[in-house]
């Protein structure tokens, strides 16, 4: 979905992937202190850069998979996020993907992203109409 994202996204906007997933470490509130491990204050930093947010993330077990789950709680003692304006794209299929969604919710909103209603959106990468709809949530995220 994300690179869908990328293609739609074209030369208006400018979509830039964190893939430092794999590279963080088990959230642990002792190492959320200067100096930040490498990995977290990479990802911060991104954050920090980009002028918004869009997530895309499965459900796995009815919720977060645990590896997005680390990587959101490595946000929470961060203030890159705080009122940056945040969506979500959900490709999960029919019937899917509501506890991650929720929980999602949740996690943002305990770090105060700026959560954009507009931004937020099931779109199964099989629907007909998914390149027209990236395109309304990114319109969503940079107003």
């Amino acid at each position: 979905m994300l690179r869908l994202v990328q293609d739609v996204a074209g030369e208006t906007y400018s979509a830039v992937f964190y893939e430092g997933l794999g590279d963080l470490p088990h959230f642990n509130p002792d190492l959320d202190v200067d100096p930040l491990p490498e990995a977290v204050a990479g990802l911060r930093a991104a954050i920090a850069r980009a002028d918004a947010v869009l997530v895309c993330t499965p459900e796995y077990a009815g919720t977060l998979p645990g590896s997005f789950k680390n990587l959101l709680d490595w946000t929470v003692g961060g203030t890159e996020i705080c009122d940056k304006p945040t969506g979500w794209i959900n490709a999960a299929n029919p019937g899917r993907g509501e506890g991650a969604v929720a929980t999602l919710r949740t996690v943002l909103e305990y770090t105060g992203a700026g959560i954009v209603e507009e931004a937020c959106a099931r779109i199964a990468i099989a629907d007909p109409d998914a390149r027209e709809r990236i395109t309304e949530v990114l319109r969503a995220l940079v107003r």
